[in-house]
């Protein structure tokens, strides 16, 4: 592979309209926090967890855009059908049960402490996703394959 292959990577639309995707998830959770609390707080750009899922988002978008280009019964497609809903199962099922034993054990190195027992940091609660919040990705994620196909950066079969 060389240098040109490489960088070709990066001119590839499928891959810019994930991101885009991502990108946008993740900017609905700074204005969502803005609307909130009034404070701009752009750490939500890298949090996990929150609405809406960008993971959900960002692998909805490359299924939908890799069907919208390659055809919705191709192979890329099913591959990317069945990535999507193993991100979105896990994001609303094993994460966010991780998310629930975090407050769990949270809650239990709160009353230890409490006692004088002295503990590390807490532990990040929110890891994963309520339903509504991997739907609400995974329909960003779709408008942003369809928005990449009517603006032109995906050709449609």
């Amino acid at each position: 592979m060389n240098i040109r292959e490489i960088l070709l990577i990066f001119a590839n639309p499928i891959l810019w309209t994930a991101v885009t995707a991502w990108f946008a998830a993740q900017a609905c959770k700074v204005v969502r926090e803005l609307v909130v609390t009034g404070k701009l707080n752009l750490r939500a750009l890298i949090n996990l967890g929150g609405m809406p899922s960008s993971h959900t988002a960002f692998v909805t978008a490359t299924a939908v855009a890799v069907g919208f280009q390659d055809g919705f019964a191709s192979s890329a497609f099913a591959v990317g059908a069945v990535v999507t809903i193993i991100v979105m199962v896990d994001a609303a099922g094993v994460r966010r049960a991780a998310g629930n034993q975090a407050a769990a054990i949270n809650m239990i190195v709160e009353n230890l402490e409490a006692q004088g027992i002295a503990l590390d940091k807490k532990l990040k609660e929110l890891l994963g996703h309520t339903p509504a919040q991997v739907a609400a990705g995974a329909v960003l994620g779709a408008a942003a394959a369809v928005a990449a196909v009517c603006l032109g950066f995906i050709q449609s079969l």
